[in-house]
């Protein structure tokens, strides 16, 4: 396909704003081009609007080419750019499953694009065929989270690639989560997939979620067209730097007490008679069935333990989802549920 036919026509023609430090590349002694005080306080001058250091040290965790790499304000400017891109409101629709991470429907509903969620199976389980069924000409964008929120359940590899090679737009597959799962993302077959983005996060494994840093990986046309649309300096000085200090560390030793303490919580749970049904989950939550929901909800809270009621949710009827804390945290919790 041709992605540059997918892209709405104001966006292909679109003459992006020019920032000062686009007009000149360099470290000189004097900034008299962009109308900013000149006394320095560290946040006196704009930040890099393409957050180079940023993707250059990214490229090099991700194994992934700094022109493949958009920088977004969370996952979530990102999530809502891609429907600028190639939705023209009222005229295109996007495909979701369903349920999933609500934001993809709230994006939607700004940019007065119709969303068409498709309903899981039964264990949350994901039909491709269902779900490309429910594409027409119009459809510009499927969305698929994997882990997925709430659920927790990564999709099978092969049910994936069938949506990705099938469909004729662009597929954006989140994977907030992926460092808690048990298998392999898709950014290592990115060149694999012209019409793929990832979407991935900083803020769960990383721990930087207070930062707001999201990342998207796809081919360069679609980065580019990403970077022309955002706003020019959608990073500030104090996320660039914070970030760039905290991807010296290494999560890897929290990634894996998170993993072993996935597992204490849920051999907790399951001898706990108050929980009806633990799903099975690839994420650093979990989502459970229980008789009375809210009940168990409001107890937890006056406990002083807060987790997310998912019961009003069409397919998460009794279930509340609970992030793996602490060790500490996830003692307290069940504890508390032992008492109720």
């Amino acid at each position: 396909m041709d992605i540059r036919e997918l892209l709405r026509e104001n966006i292909r023609t679109l003459a992006p704003y020019s920032t000062a430090r686009d007009e000149y590349q360099g470290e000189l002694g004097i900034y008299l081009d962009a109308n900013e005080n000149p006394y320095d306080n560290n946040y006196n001058r704009y930040p890099d609007p393409h957050q180079k250091n940023l993707k250059r040290r990214l490229a090099e965790i991700k194994g992934v080419p700094v022109e493949k790499i958009f920088i977004g304000n969370g996952s979530d400017e990102p999530i809502d750019l891609v429907f600028r891109l190639f939705c023209e409101p009222r005229r295109h629709n996007a495909v979701s499953i369903a349920p999933t991470y609500g934001m993809y429907k709230v994006a939607a509903a700004i940019n007065d694009v119709q969303m068409r969620e498709v309903q899981l199976e039964p264990g949350f389980t994901l039909d491709a065929e269902k779900l490309l069924a429910a594409t027409d000409e119009n459809t510009r964008l499927l969305f698929l989270c994997s882990p997925n929120n709430p659920s927790g359940n990564c999709f099978p590899k092969k049910e994936i690639e069938k949506v990705i090679r099938r469909f004729n737009g662009i597929v954006i597959l989140d994977e907030a989560y992926i460092d808690f799962a048990g298998q392999p993302g898709f950014l290592s077959e990115l060149d694999e997939y012209p019409n793929l983005v990832i979407l991935q996060t900083l803020s769960k494994a990383w721990g930087m979620a207070g930062l707001r840093l999201g990342l998207a990986f796809a081919q360069p046309l679609i980065v580019d067209t990403l970077s022309r649309v955002k706003y020019p300096y959608n990073i500030n000085v104090v996320t660039q730097k914070i970030v760039l200090e905290q991807l010296r560390k290494s999560p890897d030793a929290q990634i894996a007490e998170i993993v072993s303490e996935r597992g204490r919580v849920l051999e907790g749970l399951a001898k706990n008679p108050v929980i009806r049904k633990i799903h099975p989950t690839d994420a650093n939550f979990v989502l459970v069935e229980v008789d009375e929901p809210r009940t168990i909800y409001d107890r937890l809270i006056g406990a002083g333990i807060i987790v997310r009621d998912r019961s009003r949710i069409k397919g998460c009827e009794g279930c509340l989802r609970i992030t793996i804390g602490t060790p500490e945290e996830n003692d307290r919790l069940l504890e508390t549920l032992k008492k109720l």
